[in-house]
């Protein structure tokens, strides 16, 4: 043993354990290192893994396959051509006016959604952690939509927001011509107040979970300097949910970079003239209505490069300094 050895056996009376690997084979060394010490967690991990691999690993590394390649659908089992073509269709997909109008679409949409997701489903979430009356029931009435079907959801909205519907006999001669769903400058941000209503009951739990672990002499300390309600939530709520509202912000703006569906029910699938229009939708257009999944994952691989920037910078504006 080396003198270190010997210390800590004097000092614990006895004589030191034997370090754990010592004695073991090279070959039982590394499959400690690569399974475990105890492999058999990783075998009732494997049908995710397997899983992961299937639904997304492969799919993703073929669509990557795809964006550098003049690839186009065939019939089953004929065997064609489909020549690397490096860059042209990233090139193709950056000069084309449709495609930069959907990203600008989404930067519209995320520059709504995920700042007023982030504020409300905080405030609500506090003011329900308060122990106010029927908390329960408010509770479920935020998490009713984000559960209900978004078809149904869809068609109530259409009928407030239609040119003769409810909201629009209410404004009378205030009322946007054309209405709001058929109108160039507000479809998007319509789609995203809708967008914002339907999901805010699941980030609402989310603080709620994360409001369980704010201690309350946090709270009780604040009170007894003189901190007012605004100053105990300014500096010990916002503070104490911090990794929440990143989950928060990385969430919305995942949601938001793969909007499909709203734009799709809500404004007939990207109107008026590509107002609504989103990158995923034209992915949907151009490479299944279209035939043209080559341009369609060059579209993909630059959403998921964006989606992964803006996910990064979210994370590092909320990480605790």
């Amino acid at each position: 043993m080396t003198l270190r050895d010997d210390a800590v056996a004097d000092v614990a009376g006895g004589t030191a354990p034997p370090v754990p690997s010592a004695g073991r084979s090279p070959r039982a060394r590394w499959r400690t290192r690569w399974l475990g010490a105890q492999p058999i967690g990783g075998l009732f991990a494997l049908p995710y893994f397997v899983f992961v691999i299937a639904i997304f690993a492969y799919p993703l590394a073929f669509a990557v396959y795809i964006a550098f390649h003049d690839y186009f659908f065939t019939a089953p089992n004929v065997e064609v051509e489909r020549p690397f073509v490096g860059f042209d269709n990233f090139v193709t997909v950056l000069t084309d006016p449709r495609v930069l109008g959907s990203f600008r679409n989404t930067l519209i949409f995320l520059v709504i959604n995920v700042p007023l997701t982030a504020v409300l489903s905080l405030v609500l979430a506090a003011a329900l952690n308060t122990g106010i009356r029927w908390v329960a029931a408010y509770r479920v009435a935020f998490y009713v939509p984000y559960l209900t079907a978004s078809v149904s959801l869809v068609g109530v909205w259409m009928l407030l927001f239609s040119g003769n519907g409810l909201i629009n006999t209410i404004l009378g001669p205030l009322a946007p011509d054309p209405s709001w769903l058929v109108n160039s400058g507000l479809a998007m941000p319509m789609i995203a107040l809708y967008v914002t209503w339907k999901q805010l009951g699941f980030y609402i739990l989310l603080y709620l979970a994360a409001l369980q672990n704010v201690p309350k002499e946090l709270y009780e300390s604040a009170e007894t300097d003189g901190a007012g309600a605004f100053s105990r939530f300014w500096n010990v709520t916002i503070p104490g949910v911090r990794n929440a509202t990143t989950l928060v912000l990385i969430l919305s703006i995942i949601t938001g970079a793969n909007l499909f569906t709203e734009p799709y029910l809500l404004t007939n699938g990207g109107g008026p003239d590509g107002a609504s229009s989103t990158p995923v939708l034209l992915i949907y257009q151009l490479g299944i209505q279209q035939q043209n999944p080559d341009t369609a994952a060059a579209i993909g691989m630059i959403l998921v490069i964006l989606v992964g920037m803006l996910s990064l910078a979210a994370n590092r504006a909320t990480r605790e300094r």
